[in-house]
């Protein structure tokens, strides 16, 4: 899975389970959207290392 599916995704599942926090007052789904967003935040920090590399090397 690239990078792009892989990030579609996972907002998609955040999306889910933000409207069942936020909406339906489901405690459980504010715990699955704060691990997503851990998840989130890690794989923005791998791309922006990807992107740092591939600059660095010259291979864009």
């Amino acid at each position: 899975m690239n990078r792009n599916e892989q990030l579609k995704s996972l907002l998609a599942d955040l999306e889910a389970d933000m409207e069942k926090f936020y909406d339906k007052g489901n405690k459980a789904a504010g715990t699955r959207a704060r691990k997503k967003l851990q998840d989130l935040k890690n794989i923005a920090q791998e791309i922006r290392l990807e992107i740092q590399n591939f600059k660095n090397e010259g291979t864009v």
